[in-house]
């Protein structure tokens, strides 16, 4: 799961609603305009999807859950249960879960031959929270070897370390976005030799915040490089209260991986900026969670989204850019 969410609690069958957050169902009004998620079948119930690929062009997709799920297709439509990354369970992670299996925003990739995934472990409402990398040859189910903490976060800092997303940025220029309300997204330098920080407790940059900005929630940060430009994607507002879930995923941009990140008007995202891709529409409600996988058939953005019933589904949309280089679903 992403963000301090003590409004719900979200099971791998859709999400129990504990109460509601006053106000929500005004926020991210249904858009019209926006695609339909591409038709996908099987088993595709999942939180915080991120996908990579295997070199036989096997996709997997990791998601939050005990163990941290994972899913695999050979097409991209038809998705079948594949294990979990930890069967034999996550005892690192207990002190921050609470004692929960329940492990939270994977982000996978694969770099030189080897499967990268970085993950959070926290509860509900909890600043008490670890990022960790594990890596994997197969990307298999028991495959993977824990790495070890990549950073942490308590009431001393002003952060939340959890929802990971690594960006390799070319040769010695690795770096780690994260974060979830609180003072908002963050960033970090790592080692590309280890893919963990070259010291304890590194510099730690922002890159955006909603503070000022009322409901004031933002996080699932995601940087992509595109045609000379990064973009960092980012869910505002509220995941995990099913159909009434108003989340909804903005982009912003820069010339510099470390910003300063800007919306299509201007607007700096660390004054509360970002431009609107996708929100909830007709059956497709709180889209969010999102990533980017970058195929030989161009760029798909991955995210859930709420059906009508609350159930948590896997979303699909072709990514493309316009004349000015900025992304938009199709």
């Amino acid at each position: 799961m992403r963000g301090r969410r003590s409004a719900a609690l979200c099971v791998a069958a859709g999400c129990l609603m504990l109460a509601m957050i006053p106000g929500a169902a005004s926020l991210g009004a249904a858009a019209a305009g926006y695609p339909d998620p591409l038709p996908v079948q099987g088993d595709t119930i999942v939180h915080d999807p991120s996908m990579a690929a295997t070199r036989d062009g096997t996709y997997i997709v990791a998601h939050t859950g005990d163990g941290l799920p994972l899913k695999t297709s050979r097409d991209r439509t038809t998705w079948h249960d594949a294990g979990v990354v930890w069967p034999d369970g996550a005892p690192w992670t207990l002190p921050y879960t609470g004692g929960a299996a329940t492990l939270w925003a994977p982000d996978i990739s694969r770099h030189h031959g080897r499967f990268y995934l970085y993950y959070a472990a926290s509860s509900f409402g909890s600043q008490h929270s670890a990022i960790f990398l594990a890596t994997s040859r197969t990307g298999a189910a028991g495959s993977w070897t824990n790495r070890g903490l990549v950073i942490g976060s308590d009431a001393t800092v002003d952060y939340n370390a959890i929802d990971p997303n690594l960006l390799a940025d070319g040769p010695g220029a690795w770096r780690l976005t994260f974060g979830s309300f609180w003072t908002g997204i963050k960033q970090i330098r790592l080692n590309p030799a280890t893919g963990l920080p070259y010291a304890p407790d590194p510099p730690v940059r922002a890159l955006a915040d909603r503070e000022t900005t009322p409901p004031g929630a933002i996080e699932a940060p995601f940087v992509v490089r595109h045609d000379g430009r990064h973009y960092l994607f980012v869910s505002f507002d509220f995941c995990c209260q099913g159909a009434a879930s108003t989340y909804r995923i903005m982009v912003g941009r820069s010339r510099a991986a470390g910003g300063p990140y800007v919306a299509r008007d201007g607007t700096p995202m660390l004054a509360g900026g970002g431009t609107e891709i996708l929100a909830g529409h007709g059956a497709i409600h709180g889209p969010g969670g999102q990533s980017v996988f970058a195929g030989p058939g161009g760029d798909i953005l991955v995210y859930h989204y709420y059906a009508d019933d609350g159930t948590p589904h896997l979303g699909l949309n072709r990514l493309g850019w316009d004349a000015a280089g900025w992304p938009y679903v199709h």
